[in-house]
């Protein structure tokens, strides 16, 4: 699928494996949503690519559908990589025994899983109203979930388990969405260089490095939008997850 001439979203845009992706799409020719909180670096990524910044909250419906709105207005929308989401662990027990706070699984649930389901329904109901290519295809969705998913850590629970439904769903929902020629994908990136990690200090980032099997490095952003780009033109890859860690099998911390 040639992104030329098409409209593209991408949730948590703004920095990160989000910002690198908007990059890579709008070098590919997409004209770029930028859909994402942080309305300062989200109005600079969409002027460095000449896109539009909408200030978006993936759990709401209003705010979803005003990005996908944006998109449609300037070309067909064709691609959506949802990269928006959150992290913070916390264990069942906390180490005085007090338990889990319910409402942080609750926020991660709604963030990462709700979140990126939202977006999806959203933009596949308007990608499904663009006229189909020549080979039937509308467009391609790619997910972000993680080795978290597969191997979560200690403190992982809440996180493991809103990545764990993104891969879960990936399947039925490009079944779902196989009559109207969407395609539907899923990365599980690994230890990646992202500003998440950039408060570490250096001998703590070496160590992730080493813990990967190979290469013995953390992975970059720009590795995940080279593969969202993959995943988003590549006509064949369909109802996939794709672990993107170098190897990394996660011990439990």
């Amino acid at each position: 699928m040639e992104l030329s001439g098409v409209s593209a979203i991408v949730t948590g845009g703004a920095s990160g494996l989000g910002a690198a992706t908007v990059r890579r799409l709008s070098a590919a020719g997409a004209f770029v949503v930028v859909a994402d909180l942080q309305d300062d670096k989200g109005e600079a990524t969409a002027r460095e690519v000449e896109g539009a910044y909408i200030h978006t909250d993936v759990t709401k419906e209003d705010q979803v559908r005003q990005a996908v709105d944006v998109a449609m207005a300037a070309n067909p929308l064709r691609a959506v990589v949802n990269c928006a989401g959150i992290g913070p662990p916390g264990r069942t027990l906390n180490r005085d025994g007090t338990p889990h706070d319910l409402d942080h699984f609750r926020t991660l649930i709604e963030i990462n899983l709700i979140g990126t389901f939202n977006t999806i329904r959203l933009a596949a109901a308007a990608m499904a109203t663009t006229e189909p290519l020549e080979n039937g295809q509308r467009g391609a969705i790619v997910n972000t979930a993680s080795v978290a998913a597969f191997d979560g850590q200690i403190g992982q629970a809440a996180y493991s388990a809103s990545k764990g439904g993104i891969v879960g769903m990936t399947l039925p929902i490009a079944r779902d969405l196989a009559s109207v020629g969407i395609r539907v994908n899923t990365i599980a990136p690994g230890i990646i260089d992202t500003p998440l990690l950039a408060g570490l200090p250096e001998p703590a980032r070496l160590s992730l490095g080493e813990q990967v099997l190979f290469p013995k490095r953390l992975g970059q952003p720009d590795e995940f939008a080279d593969l969202a780009l993959l995943l988003v033109t590549h006509d064949y890859m369909n109802a996939e997850t794709i672990r993107m860690d170098g190897g990394i099998r996660m011990a439990p911390k």
